[in-house]
């Protein structure tokens, strides 16, 4: 009997909620962007949105959200994009920490 630990098939989504300063916006979307192509090229991303709204304060408010068909696609675009970073010498908590952005990041399934 095997006690490997299976990938559960249904659909997930990483939803990802960030605030931003007006003064790091510029920066932060370019990124934001360059990550969102990454992703819709690999296999099993059904969608990739970027949702924005800005904020009274001066802020805006990011929300990304990505759905893969299952948990093993997601696993392995997450190791393709820490290769990518890892590779171009890029930080994403540092990067978001020196603009002044917090985020709160997680994986979703359907209720």
């Amino acid at each position: 009997m095997s006690h490997a630990i299976a990938f559960d098939r249904r659909p997930v989504y990483r939803i990802d909620r960030f605030n931003v300063p007006a003064s790091a916006w510029n920066a932060f979307l370019e990124r934001v962007r360059l990550t969102q192509r990454a992703l819709d090229q690999l296999p099993g991303c059904r969608q990739n949105l970027v949702l924005t709204q800005p904020d009274l304060g001066g802020e805006f408010n990011v929300m990304t959200v990505v759905e893969w068909i299952d948990e093993s696609h997601m696993s392995a675009a997450k190791a393709v994009m820490q290769a990518r970073y890892a590779k171009e010498g890029f930080d994403p908590a540092a990067f978001m920490h020196s603009l002044g952005v917090q985020a709160d990041l997680g994986v979703y399934r359907s209720a």
